[in-house]
């Protein structure tokens, strides 16, 4: 079952594991990460992971797990990498997918995808296909891909194997990636956003979002929140309070009633 809200875990490095179990003990049921260790901890996760399960009896089926292949792009060479980068894309997947099974103490995931597409449509689509043969080895649930702006790339992938899920920038500074929102919402594909916050001050300044999170009994980011799934969006929130991780799993049960707000908010959001 697809979540409705996932702890982000990136940049929080060694604080990673402590933020991950209190994440999870506020109510958080799902956990992003990357076997990228230029921005995340994944191991660190892992090992939250066993803390949940050995001394709050939270198991592994309790949770969804999401992690990421990272191309050789996004990793930095300062940092061991989790794949040799001179093999083929498919070895390079099949190694990193290992290594991140390995952290996370797991033998299988929910969600594995691409962190971003790759140089060329067809390394891409060779990345995708060794995506789906892991899926069809029944060790990931669902797949997906992320930092993927263009309509084409993802409708190139569909015609080999369905989009599962996006996970892309959600915001006012980048218009809140209409499009791809649009087509994820017309191909069932679950749409889950980071940055919803931080990119947008405007937002979350404006009269009309104080107006809703008042009548709504909520803060302005569990409005915004709010508003992000009723539109069939899956945010990310990688709070390090642990009152705003309270906030942020309350947000399922936060009523929003229609206003003349809510519908100015939705114009500017959904077009």
């Amino acid at each position: 079952m697809a979540p409705s809200i996932i702890y982000g875990t990136a940049w929080r490095e060694n604080r990673t594991a402590s933020l991950v179990v209190a994440a999870v003990l506020k109510g958080f049921r799902a956990i992003d990460t990357a076997c990228q260790p230029k921005h995340y901890r994944e191991d660190l996760v892992g090992e939250a992971l066993l803390t949940l399960q050995s001394r709050h009896g939270i198991k592994r089926e309790d949770l969804f797990l999401q992690t990421k292949y990272t191309p050789i792009g996004g990793h930095s060479t300062s940092k061991p990498l989790p794949y040799d980068p001179s093999t083929s894309i498919t070895t390079q997947i099949n190694a990193s997918f290992a290594k991140s099974l390995s952290n996370l103490y797991t033998t299988y995931l929910d969600s594995y995808i691409l962190h971003s597409p790759l140089p060329t449509l067809e390394e891409t689509i060779e990345a995708w296909e060794a995506l789906g043969a892991l899926q069809d080895s029944g060790k990931v649930r669902a797949i997906g891909v992320s930092n993927t702006y263009e309509v084409s790339i993802l409708e190139s992938l569909a015609t080999i194997r369905p989009v599962q899920v996006v996970q892309n920038r959600w915001h006012e500074r980048n218009s809140w990636d209409r499009d791809v929102c649009r087509y994820c919402k017309d191909h069932n594909i679950q749409y889950q956003s980071f940055w919803p916050l931080s990119g947008s001050p405007k937002l979350l300044a404006s009269p009309e979002l104080a107006s809703v999170s008042l009548a709504s009994k909520c803060t302005a980011p569990q409005a915004l929140f709010k508003l992000a799934v009723l539109g069939g969006v899956t945010p990310l929130c990688g709070t390090t309070d642990e009152a705003h991780m309270e906030e942020a799993v309350s947000v399922p049960a936060v009523v929003i009633t229609t206003s003349s707000e809510v519908e100015s908010l939705s114009k500017t959001i959904w077009g």
